[in-house]
């Protein structure tokens, strides 16, 4: 796969960070953004869902940047203090070797529970009834939901496996994941995760009671998409990953108000696997940074969620 047309690297004295996705191209973005001094070009390149087009700009673009984000699929999750790495994922970036790769996990552990936190003071979360359609990938968040009081339900089960069992405590959660993340690990992620025409298809039906249950919708914009009926009047989304014709799909469908993880940059926020490679490059560093460096960064950064009040 070629660069798309026109494609520059970054200006001298700008760090570059590229996500390479499984999802739409649709979606590619391209932004600006200055943090703590230091100019970045920020930047995402869809596939369409095709592996081998992955494989061929990862090649193209090994040392040239500074980081690279991993979008449209998970290298790993964790569970219950166990990392667990998707077989088929791995393979795709296996080529890599001179520039840091990150898939957002790392980042998703310490700024969504961040979040969870300071949105207290709004959502009052003991009040809420929260669904996360997909709660594995965002660990974080699942637990920091838990601890702050909220009502959840999980939905893994109901979505990814198709099975009307919800999932009500954190502790019913980990056990679930613990006896099915062996397993799916090893499948193609995008049996379960929508990646190219898919991420823009919908499956009306399937769990809707669950969505007019919930007060918030929280988790993966695609998994709150691809699932969610017409009516979604009167609801939070909290997710991260925005673009204007998801804002756009957000008003159509009457949702009340869009929360975001992280602040909006241009026209799209960008999704954890970007703004943990824009850390990772700030930093220098080559690898993945500890749990307690993010929080660090986040809070130098002043990284907050976004609020946006949509439809009444």
């Amino acid at each position: 796969m070629t660069l798309p047309t026109g494609w520059q690297s970054a200006p001298p004295g700008y760090k570059h960070v590229v996500s390479v996705s499984l999802g739409s191209s649709k979606r590619n973005a391209r932004e600006e953004i200055k943090v703590l001094g230091q100019s970045f070009i920020l930047e995402r390149l869809g596939t369409d869902g095709d592996s081998k087009k992955m494989v061929e700009l990862f090649a193209q673009l090994d040392g040239k940047v500074d980081a690279f984000g991993l979008g449209g699929a998970d290298l790993a999750v964790v569970s219950g203090g166990k990392r667990y790495i998707f077989n088929n994922v791995r393979k795709l970036v296996a080529g890599i070797r001179h520039t840091p790769l990150l898939d957002g996990s790392g980042l998703k552990n310490t700024l969504e529970r961040e979040a969870i936190m300071q949105l207290d003071p709004l959502l009052h979360w003991k009040t809420q009834k929260v669904l996360m359609v997909s709660a594995v990938d965002r660990f974080g968040m699942a637990e920091a939901l838990s601890d702050a009081g909220a009502d959840v339900v999980y939905g893994d089960v109901i979505f990814g496996l198709g099975m009307n069992y919800p999932l009500r405590s954190i502790g019913a959660l980990r056990r679930i994941a613990g006896l099915v993340l062996p397993v799916v690990t090893k499948l193609p992620q995008d049996w379960f995760y929508p990646t190219g025409e898919k991420q823009e298809s919908s499956v009306p039906g399937k769990g809707t009671r669950y969505y007019q249950w919930a007060d918030v919708l929280a988790g993966d914009t695609h998994y709150v998409k691809r699932y969610a009926p017409q009516d979604l009047r009167g609801k939070t989304v909290l997710t991260q990953t925005i673009t204007e014709p998801d804002r756009d799909w957000m008003e159509q469908h009457g949702v009340a108000r869009l929360i975001t993880t992280t602040p909006r940059i241009g026209s799209r926020n960008f999704a954890t696997n970007v703004m943990e490679a824009m850390f990772v490059a700030l930093s220098g560093k080559k690898q993945a940074l500890s749990e307690q460096e993010y929080l660090d960064l986040i809070r130098r950064v002043n990284f907050r969620p976004q609020v946006n009040e949509l439809s009444s």
